[in-house]
């Protein structure tokens, strides 16, 4: 299969899916099945002219000459015909919607693999239910490029094309009189249908925000209803959903003038043909027979023309979520980066910094000039403020971050050129509100290894002292914990969370305020939990409570992005400087 291939430029225009992109990238790798489709398309089409060809021969040679012997060949082949078309349709259906389906499977799967190889700083600006919705819903319109969309508009084409021959053989001033009209709706679906893409595209943005939106309330519904704030969050969705309404009613204000016009501009075609018809047939110039056979001939003629209204839609559709598709398969990936060759198969955690600085934003630096070392098996501790910097330190270590200027070094490598896989398979995180995902406490410590042993598993369980509170439950392990660990109290997630790094068995730890909102007892078992996890093991330490840092071999304080003092514990109280100020004061707390 051809896959969307990612530049290595994030794109500065929105890209555009052309049906002749379309045809390369989806329809043309799938030509075997789309030719077997195509033939399946034609032989039901042909044997659909046959019932009208055989009215014909009904009503001027069977019926005249009251031939019964005909009359009984003539119902075989309308049933045979009929048959035909019964399942060649069948096959249709199944063949190309299965495939239609298939592509819509793969393509998610491209999408997720791509949002998943994209940096942090994406999704600090992305709402995760926009993604779900880019991932899900965008690619499904796909399904009209393969499927019935293809079926519709190939299909309808040669039948338009073959009942054309066959009018003009038949009469052709009635068939240039039904030809106008129908011209005249050609020109009106094409104007719609430029106007129409655009709302498409923008139908998708909101109905990512919608679903992001909705996604953040459900997820927050404790909060919601905290402060009693139903109401506000309805009327946030209702704005969201009316927003999404008055963008499908322009596209059905565009589908309505072509409805419209082609029941007006056909409702003339066929006035004319009545009227055209009946004087030949009195002039004796056309008989009964042929009559019908061109009614029903135009009827196989329009029908297409007319579903045309309804097929561009569907395309249209299709094309805008792929070009909503295109621009984020077009993004910059993380392992995009050319200069990162080093594949760091071993790894001792010299960890440098040297004049690094960084911001969010343009001309508001986080971090200016830092420079410390961490050297193999050390534990450093980050103290200061909020919004010192001390967040941005841990995401430059974890390079969830990349920094504006300045070198930092991991064994002597330069991390901006180490390869991002072999450098965070040594690398565990555990964060002050930890992400559990649904399941059983068994699957969440397995997720860093799931082929981990059962001895590995129950040597991480007991050194974060898991047991401790599954030895209570019923299921043990298997324990179903809900959705992002609900059912587990803040202590029991984070020794899980423990385990988890531990079985990972990293050797280098970062740890976001671990312990700042548990009680006394839970903190004692955590940092019990923790002891076990840092032994021989680089070690960054971003604390609030100060005294679970005293053991650190160096400490460093933060502030406005500088780092104001370092040294032990015992080392910056005799300072009296910061420090001492901020053990003082939580101290008497």
């Amino acid at each position: 299969m051809q896959h969307y291939k990612a530049s290595q430029k994030t794109p500065k225009k929105k890209s555009k899916v052309t049906m002749a992109k379309a045809f390369k990238t989806i329809i043309w790798p799938r030509r075997n099945i789309v030719f077997i489709g195509l033939i399946l398309i034609v032989v039901r089409s042909l044997s659909g002219l046959v019932l009208p060809w055989q009215s014909k021969v009904l009503l001027d040679d069977v019926v005249p000459n009251k031939d019964f012997n005909q009359l009984y060949s003539l119902i075989a082949i309308v049933i045979t015909a009929i048959v035909l078309q019964a399942v060649t349709s069948f096959l249709l259906t199944r063949i190309l919607s299965v495939q239609a389906q298939l592509l819509i499977s793969e393509l998610r799967a491209q999408v997720q693999k791509k949002v998943l190889s994209l940096p942090i700083r994406f999704f600090d600006n992305t709402k995760s239910g926009a993604l779900v919705s880019r991932i899900m819903s965008d690619v499904e319109g796909v399904r009209n490029l393969i499927g019935t969309g293809l079926v519709q508009l190939v299909g309808g084409t040669f039948t338009a094309i073959v009942s054309l021959t066959i009018l003009i053989n038949l009469n052709p001033w009635m068939t240039l009189f039904v030809f106008l009209p129908i011209s005249i709706f050609a020109l009106i679906a094409l104007k719609a249908f430029k106007f129409i893409r655009p709302i498409f595209r923008i139908r998708g943005k909101i109905n990512a925000e919608v679903k992001g939106r909705l996604t953040e309330t459900l997820a927050g519904v404790r909060v919601i209803k905290a402060f009693n704030a139903e109401e506000q969050e309805n009327k946030v969705f209702e704005k969201g959903v009316d927003r999404l309404f008055q963008n499908v009613k322009k596209s059905l204000t565009a589908t309505a003038i072509m409805t419209s016009s082609s029941t007006f501009l056909i409702g003339v075609a066929t006035t004319g043909i009545m009227g055209i018809g009946g004087y030949y047939m009195m002039d004796g110039s056309m008989t009964t027979g042929e009559f019908l056979f061109f009614t029903l001939i135009l009827g196989f003629m329009i029908a297409p023309i007319v579903q045309m209204s309804n097929i561009g839609s569907q395309l249209t559709e299709a094309l805008a979520g792929l070009d909503r598709t295109e621009e984020l398969m077009n993004m910059t990936a993380e392992e995009d980066d050319e200069e990162r060759t080093i594949v760091l198969d071993t790894m001792k955690g010299d960890l440098v910094f040297k004049e690094v600085s960084f911001s969010y934003d343009a001309g508001k630096e986080v971090l200016n000039n830092i420079n410390f070392e961490v050297p193999s098996g050390s534990v450093v501790a980050l103290v200061g403020s909020s919004g010192s910097g001390k967040s941005t330190i841990a995401g430059l270590s974890a390079t969830f971050l990349n920094p504006e200027s300045g070198l930092i070094t991991i064994d002597g490598h330069d991390v901006s050129k180490v390869n991002l896989s072999s450098y965070r398979q040594h690398l565990g995180v555990v964060l002050q509100d930890e992400f559990l995902f649904e399941g059983s406490i068994r699957e969440n410590i397995l997720f860093p290894r799931p082929n981990a042993t059962e001895d590995e598993l129950q040597n991480a369980v007991k050194a974060a002292y898991v047991n401790e509170f599954t030895d209570r439950f019923d299921d043990g392990l298997d324990t179903l914990i809900g959705e992002r660990g609900v059912k587990l109290s803040g202590g029991q997630r984070q020794r899980l969370a423990i385990a988890r790094a531990i079985l990972a068995n990293p050797t280098i730890i970062i740890l976001d305020e671990a312990t700042s909102s548990l009680d006394t007892e839970s903190e004692a078992l955590i940092q019990k939990s923790l002891s076990e996890l840092i032994k021989n093991r680089t070690t960054i330490v971003i604390a609030h409570r100060l005294s679970t840092i005293k053991k650190a071999d160096q400490i460093l304080v933060i502030e406005s992005g500088n780092i104001v003092e370092r040294g032990t514990h015992d080392e910056l109280i005799a300072k009296k400087g910061r420090y001492y100020d901020l053990y003082t004061y939580q101290s008497k707390i």
